[in-house]
């Protein structure tokens, strides 16, 4: 194994604390730099170093209950209506209490449409004495950055879904009333 390989490893290791050799190796990769994640978890190990580091900070689900009571997830849903029209349905979920908040729904969901919910759900947020931290939506294009900036605007940080995982917050909120109401002829997640 070249001398080079090992102290750029190391190096990584030392200045990115919560790596594991898996990171240590995509990073590697990224450089350029061919060796084995095996080889990246030897160093580490015969340096004394933890392969796989047990992260100071919650997991994601200890996090999640935690900051549940803050957190907001916002999706679109498709409903058919009687006349046959398609309407797309805003909703929102409080993860704390896991109230469904039917936003509004519109034939056309554009940006000044949309934006506008987001500061109804604020208000109204505001009215109930509930704070948001986060807000979590997937990557519809209808989630524009003036629909973000509403919410940052009132200090909550916005998550979108990793592009891999789409389907994450997809329907969740027409999965939700389902549970309670039974499914809905005619309704789809988007």
């Amino acid at each position: 194994m070249r001398r080079d390989v090992r102290s750029v490893v190391l190096r990584l290791a030392r200045e990115n604390e919560s790596w594991g050799y898996r990171r240590i190796h995509g990073e590697l990769a990224g450089l350029g730099i061919a060796v084995a994640p095996s080889t990246v978890w030897q160093i580490l190990k015969d340096a004394g170093i933890s392969p796989a580091p047990r992260r100071d900070g919650p997991g994601w689900a200890e996090f999640l209950r935690s900051q549940a009571q803050a957190m907001l997830a916002l999706d679109f849903f498709t409903a058919d209506l009687l006349n046959g029209t398609k309407v797309y349905v805003l909703a929102a979920i409080e993860h704390g209490t896991r109230r469904i908040r039917i936003l509004g729904a519109t034939e056309h969901p554009i940006q000044s449409w949309v934006v506008q919910q987001a500061r109804n759900l604020l208000m109204d947020l505001e009215d109930a004495k509930t704070s948001v931290k986060f807000v979590l939506h997937d990557r519809d294009a209808s989630f524009t950055t003036a629909f973000d900036a509403v919410f940052q605007a009132a200090g909550a940080r916005v998550v979108r879904s990793a592009i891999q995982l789409e389907s994450w917050n997809a329907g969740s909120a027409a999965a939700a009333v389902s549970c309670w109401t039974g499914p809905w002829p005619g309704i789809s997640a988007t």
